[in-house]
């Protein structure tokens, strides 16, 4: 049986909840200035350490402070030698709770859109989707906070086709948007799909190597809960020319000798696994992702700051997030 959580819609966040995520807006606003000073000392630290192991000339921009970066540097120890990254403080939760996403399209959408959007709902536990109507994006955002949900999911269309998908991270970002290419739904797929299985899926993420890539998957990951150990249901996010090609199957193991399936969980004797061949079914739908622009705010916010942003000069030979 799906779990899923009801949202109480029209109503927003009392004043009380406007002035706690004010005030914790800017704990987090504050520990990210500490994170940008804490960087800068690092930095020079190890630039200091590097001068006096190699007998070199302590540079000239860290002259007038190396007394007192020489007492900090002695007592560094495997701790503080590490720089604290405060960036993924917005994901400190993640695989501790269940996630809950609202998934939502842009206004008057078409029947298509309309289809996958309700595909998509069925890709992640625990999400529920919202018509979009007369909804402003500051009415979602605040009916999400008011209801506790971790991520708001929304998919945009151009003539009737999907092209976009924007992903925002409650309560504080961040924001990933996302462009949307080759969508098949589960009735275009070549064969018909199976039933589509409500059990939490396994992630399989590969070459995700860079920062930017990391983050990425990050973001994604944080729309699953963690995988049911018995759990047929897998998801692959296969990353080839920054392009995020997503696919979602079913799996069972079949018997070369009975060629009957092989039920999970029951003991095996040495040498079952060599006996054994897994069998897949894709159950749609499939889509590939492109990122172009990741934000440090939720999605109604305006002036923030910008993490990533795909721009025509950037030298994509060596790829973005691989």
């Amino acid at each position: 049986r799906r779990r899923t959580f009801f949202l109480k819609v029209g109503s927003g966040p009392p004043p009380g909840m406007l002035r706690k995520n004010v005030r914790l807006r800017k704990e987090f606003l504050y520990k990210r200035a500490l994170e940008d000073k804490e960087a800068t000392t690092l930095d020079k630290k190890r630039r200091l350490k590097e001068a006096l192991e190699q007998n070199k000339t302590i540079p000239t921009d860290i002259r007038g402070s190396d007394a007192t970066l020489r007492e900090i540097l002695d007592l560094d120890d495997e701790t503080t030698q590490k720089r604290r990254e405060m960036i993924d403080d917005e994901y400190a939760y993640v695989g501790t709770r269940d996630p809950k996403v609202l998934v939502t399209t842009s206004t008057d959408p078409s029947n298509r859109l309309l289809q996958f959007a309700k595909e998509l709902r069925l890709l992640l536990p625990f999400s529920t989707r919202v018509n979009r109507g007369a909804y402003s994006v500051p009415d979602l955002v605040g009916m999400s906070k008011a209801n506790d949900v971790t991520d708001i999911v929304v998919v945009y269309e151009h003539r009737g086709n999907p092209t976009g998908l924007l992903v925002s991270h409650m309560p504080f970002g961040p924001t990933a948007y996302f462009t949307l290419r080759d969508v098949v739904l589960r009735h275009d797929l070549p064969e018909k799909p199976p039933n589509m299985s409500e059990s939490n899926p396994h992630l399989i993420f590969h070459n995700f190597q860079t920062k930017i890539g990391q983050r990425t998957m990050k973001i994604l990951q944080a729309l699953f809960p963690p995988a049911a150990q018995l759990s047929t249901r897998v998801m692959s996010f296969i990353n080839k020319n920054d392009q995020i090609h997503v696919r979602h199957h079913n799996w069972k193991s079949i018997s070369k000798k009975t060629g009957e399936e092989v039920v999970e969980g029951q003991e095996e004797t040495p040498g079952d696994a060599r006996s054994k061949s897994v069998s897949l079914a894709e159950v749609g739908p499939r889509f590939c992702l492109e990122l172009w622009k990741i934000e440090l705010g939720t999605l109604e916010q305006r002036n923030v700051k910008t993490e990533f942003e795909l721009r025509a000069f950037i030298n994509s030979a060596s790829g973005t997030l691989a």
